[in-house]
């Protein structure tokens, strides 16, 4: 079978449960409604043409300007055609996805990864944890809206002899990087080292 093939397939079988189909760069990509998606991956595992057995990843993005600000892309892998498949699905925060654990074992901690860094939810899942960020972590890492310094810092106190967390607080010099090349450097040094060249 070819990607051809299985994208004939795909649109034969399941016609009502996909939004479209596209094939590029040698892969097949599946646009699917949240409602559908169980049922489109169950078929593409079962199915005896198309077997895609094996979950390589659960990847997600964030789009706050989108209409549905979400998107989780799930990749799947069929040895035995030798094809690669990726599935779509857009939503917004409101929503929650069913967990494909039953079906891939090995989504259970792709799952709970995505759900540490965009705080995407997934019904039926075994074990809804953070798995990267520590415990108590607030929000979540890769959402657009969080910021790039965290809204915590974490340290060693000498005094209370323990980790502390304290809010961040950045250095008026870092408050007015500028961004310029890194082999540029920054204004506020080119403005100490031209003082120090006055001064001298």
């Amino acid at each position: 079978m070819n990607l051809t093939d299985l994208n004939k397939l795909i649109n034969s079988e399941l016609t009502t449960k996909i939004k479209n189909t596209n094939i590029e760069n040698n892969e097949l990509s599946i646009d699917v409604k949240v409602e559908n998606l169980y049922q489109v991956i169950l078929f593409l595992k079962t199915d005896e043409k198309c077997k895609f057995k094996q979950l390589i990843d659960i990847a997600a993005a964030d789009y706050p300007d989108e209409e549905y600000r979400f998107e989780i892309c799930y990749l799947f892998l069929s040895h035995e055609n030798n094809l690669r498949i990726k599935i779509i699905i857009n939503f917004n925060l409101d929503e929650k996805i069913p967990s494909i654990t039953k079906l891939y074992p090995s989504a259970n901690w792709m799952e709970r990864e995505v759900f540490d860094m965009y705080g995407i939810k997934f019904k039926n899942h075994p074990d809804l944890r953070r798995i990267l960020t520590d415990y108590g972590f607030d929000g979540h890492p890769l959402r657009k809206d969080f910021p790039l310094t965290g809204f915590n810092e974490v340290r060693y106190s000498e005094k209370d002899k323990k980790v502390i967390y304290e809010k961040v607080k950045l250095e008026q010099d870092y408050r007015k990087f500028d961004f310029d090349s890194p082999w540029e450097g920054t204004k506020y040094i080119d403005e100490i080292k031209n003082k120090g060249k006055q001064d001298g």
